[in-house]
């Protein structure tokens, strides 16, 4: 019982760790492109630091190469006058040049093999750390969408199509008031008996409903010529 107890205790904390990463994918991707960034920084340093030493191997070399022969040279001088004392000295001392000389240069093969293995991981942690930026960038990008998906989410998008919907509706409405309207305007217009009068005296078919202008200034003539009569007789 104690065994799945601590089993259990195991899972749940390797699920609340999971859920935790999960959560912060990407503050932790960043912290660790910032951690590759630098290790490949370090490495180009140790290239650097490791031409610099096979540089002063091979100026080393070459300072040994000038002292052989320079000695070589001197200790000939030397035989050929008879100070086999000296030309002993002088060997003794071109000897140890020489194995000083052999040193420094497996030094310089192994510094060759060491740059160019160094050169290789570099390469490839660089070209490795390129494409987790571009990942990263595309990552930060795809989240970015998201949570803009998140602020609008599909219930905002259906209560858009909800309101485009009673717009409709409330425009349908609206048209269907104004033909009604204007059938019932048209309906009055044609249907009362004073407006069939009205049509049919403006289309001179029997009397006048209403005295027009002319109709008032003849009467008003006529009675101002009566009244003038009146008073002469």
């Amino acid at each position: 019982m104690f065994k799945q107890f601590a089993t259990l205790l195991r899972g749940r904390a390797f699920e609340a760790a999971t859920v935790v990463t999960d959560r912060h994918a990407l503050p932790i991707l960043r912290q660790q492109i910032r951690d590759c960034a630098h290790a490949v920084q370090m490495s180009r340093n140790a290239v650097a630091v490791t031409m610099a030493q096979n540089e002063q191997e091979k100026k080393q070399h070459d300072r040994l190469t000038l002292q052989i022969a320079d000695l070589e040279t001197r200790t000939l001088d030397a035989l050929q006058k008879n100070r086999e004392d000296l030309a002993r000295d002088a060997a003794e001392t071109i000897a140890h040049l020489e194995a000083e000389r052999d040193v420094s240069t497996q030094a310089q093969a192994r510094f060759d093999t060491e740059i160019a293995r160094l050169r290789t991981v570099l390469r490839e942690a660089e070209t490795r750390l390129r494409q987790l930026q571009r990942g990263q960038r595309l990552a930060a990008a795809t989240d970015k969408t998201q949570r803009l998906q998140q602020v609008a989410p599909d219930s905002g998008l259906s209560t858009l199509r909800e309101a485009e919907e009673t717009l409709q509706r409330l425009q349908k409405r609206q048209g269907e008031m104004d033909a009604t309207a204007r059938a019932m305007t048209e309906l009055e217009t044609t249907g009362s008996a004073e407006n069939v009068q009205d049509r049919l005296a403006e289309a001179g078919c029997g009397q006048p409903l209403r005295s027009s202008t002319d109709d008032v200034l003849e009467r008003l003539k006529k009675k101002a010529q009566k009244s003038g009569k009146s008073k002469s007789s």
